[in-house]
């Protein structure tokens, strides 16, 4: 009897572990990701958007706060949408500068003629 006790005992201890090992985990960050979707106006060319998201990458070079940039469009929802680029902030101080900024406004300056639409989502944990 003790001996499958034991064994019982055993087989729960490894099937625990095993829900611990494979249990998914993950962080709720305080940062903000400021996501952009953008439908391009019909007469911009190639090489006027690749300007403008390469301006995403400068300007998130120039703005202090900025953790993290995201360039590479696999999915948009909404008709004639066709990039999306994300941006890290480290904190709210952050991303309240970055509106006002030097560097946005240059980015805004090759980024807004040639922008149809966009949408904007900004997101965080609290």
């Amino acid at each position: 009897m003790k001996k499958l006790v034991l064994i019982a005992t055993a087989a729960i201890l490894v099937f625990g572990a095993g829900l611990l090992v494979g249990a998914n985990r993950f962080g709720k960050p305080k940062s903000i990701l400021h996501i952009v979707t953008v439908k391009w106006k019909a007469e911009a060319t190639p090489a006027q958007k690749a300007a403008a998201l390469k301006g995403v990458e400068k300007m998130a070079g120039e703005i202090p706060g900025v953790k993290n940039v995201w360039m590479d469009t696999l999915k948009v929802q909404g008709a004639g949408y066709n990039n999306v680029f994300v941006m890290e902030f480290e904190n709210a101080d952050a991303f309240k500068v970055y509106a006002d900024h030097a560097a946005h406004k240059e980015f805004e300056a090759v980024y807004l003629p040639v922008r149809g639409e966009s949408t904007t989502h900004d997101a965080t944990n609290k």
